[in-house]
């Protein structure tokens, strides 16, 4: 099977240029995003501020960025890939570079939580994969869904300890603005992710909404978004608090950020072995055995006591289990719905993410400042975790039969 070219100046783009320009995308949105924990600390100390005043800002950034999720990704669905991103990107940066001039938490919440939130819906890795599940072959999704995903984790990698040695060389400020200007090189690089509006076809629905209302209908989706919900929860969580759980712990600042950048470099492998299981064995099942890993590893390193080696194997592991989930979930979707809506049903799941992104970071924050401790969020996270690895044991994984073709 050959994948859909594009119709205007990246014609001739092969599609591993294609996955090449993409996980350069994923690289420069993912990073800034994931190293906001690294900001928590001078931000709070420069204005006198407490937990939840950047805990709210945070869950409104995830909050927005689910929320638009859907409708950037029926965006792109029906316009294509290239303006979203772009579009994205302006707001994206926006919100960086004004974020240093944020001195009320209000206009924090309006520059760190609003502005990137709804530019994140717009450039994130999530356009990206959106763009390759029309622009790249059907047998090469799945590892391009595990590279592109990989690609995010790698700008995790690399962001979190730059941003820790910007911040104390040059100041949080700085580092965000210098964040906000690189975020604009992804104008150029959405040229060569530039997917074409989806053909009509003769049977499904014809729009974006018409697709969700089908696909809520199918049980095996619900549970998928169900299931995803989790993955938000503990990813926003441990990339908010992490780093200040570990200086609260008693270990210096470089150990929660070198940690958390080995999160990034782990999950380039745990990204790539998803994409690579998922051509080869049943996703569910892989999805399962992901969140019930995350509960197992939370559970031991809440239990150890605090030391380096422990904050630096739970992020190994923690790496391993990341972003794994993206392959398996993407590659449902679109072996059960096909490629003409998937950006928008793949952002719809994305939504179910970032609310439980919304609570993770909400209730850490204000669990931290209530009773004095992280312990209720780490507890909540093992029960979803435990959760989720039922839910996704009875997905369904094949092609979704509609009326019509059912009766031919």
């Amino acid at each position: 099977m050959t994948a859909h070219r594009h119709s205007a100046g990246a014609a001739a783009l092969p599609w591993p240029m294609v996955v090449l320009a993409g996980c350069c995308i994923a690289v420069i949105s993912f990073g800034p995003r994931s190293a906001m924990g690294v900001f928590q600390v001078p931000v709070l100390t420069t204005f006198g501020w407490g937990s939840a005043a950047f805990s709210i800002a945070l869950a409104i950034q995830n909050l927005l960025w689910g929320v638009f999720q859907p409708f950037a990704g029926a965006l792109a669905d029906r316009y294509g890939s290239m303006r979203v991103l772009m579009a994205g990107s302006v707001f994206y940066a926006a919100g960086l570079i004004l974020m240093a001039w944020s001195s009320t938490p209000l206009a924090f919440d309006m520059t760190a939580g609003v502005l990137i939130g709804v530019g994140l819906s717009g450039s994130s890795f999530n356009l990206v994969l959106g763009a390759f599940g029309k622009l790249v072959p059907e047998e090469r999704q799945p590892m391009a869904f595990g590279l592109g995903s990989a690609a995010g984790s790698f700008g995790q990698f690399l962001f979190s300890p730059l941003a820790g040695g910007l911040v104390v060389t040059w100041g949080w400020q700085v580092t965000a603005i210098a964040f906000g200007a690189l975020i604009l090189a992804i104008l150029p690089l959405s040229l060569a992710v530039a997917s074409p509006p989806a053909p009509q076809r003769a049977q499904g629905p014809d729009s974006s909404l018409g697709a969700l209302r089908e696909a809520l209908t199918q049980r095996s989706y619900v549970l998928l978004v169900l299931g995803f919900y989790t993955c938000g929860f503990q990813l926003a969580f441990v990339t908010v608090h992490f780093q200040k759980y570990v200086v609260e712990s008693g270990l210096p600042a470089s150990t929660g950020y070198w940690a958390f950048a080995l999160v990034g470099m782990f999950n380039i492998i745990g990204s790539l072995s998803a994409g690579w299981l998922s051509q080869r064995m049943p996703r569910r099942y892989i999805l399962s055995a992901i969140y019930f890993a995350r509960s197992v590893a939370t559970i031991l390193f809440i239990i150890l006591p605090p030391s380096a080696a422990s904050v630096y194997l739970f992020g190994m592991i923690t790496g391993l289990l990341w972003l794994s989930t993206v392959p398996p979930t993407n590659s449902i979707i679109v072996q059960i719905f096909g490629a003409r809506h998937f950006a928008m049903l793949a952002g719809f799941a994305f939504f179910s993410h970032q609310v439980g992104g919304f609570c993770g970071v909400l209730i850490g924050g204000y669990a931290r400042e209530l009773f004095g401790s992280y312990a209720m969020a780490w507890n909540i996270s093992i029960v979803l975790g435990v959760f989720s690895a039922l839910v996704n044991l009875p997905i369904v994984e094949r092609p979704m039969r509609r009326p019509a073709e059912a009766a031919a």
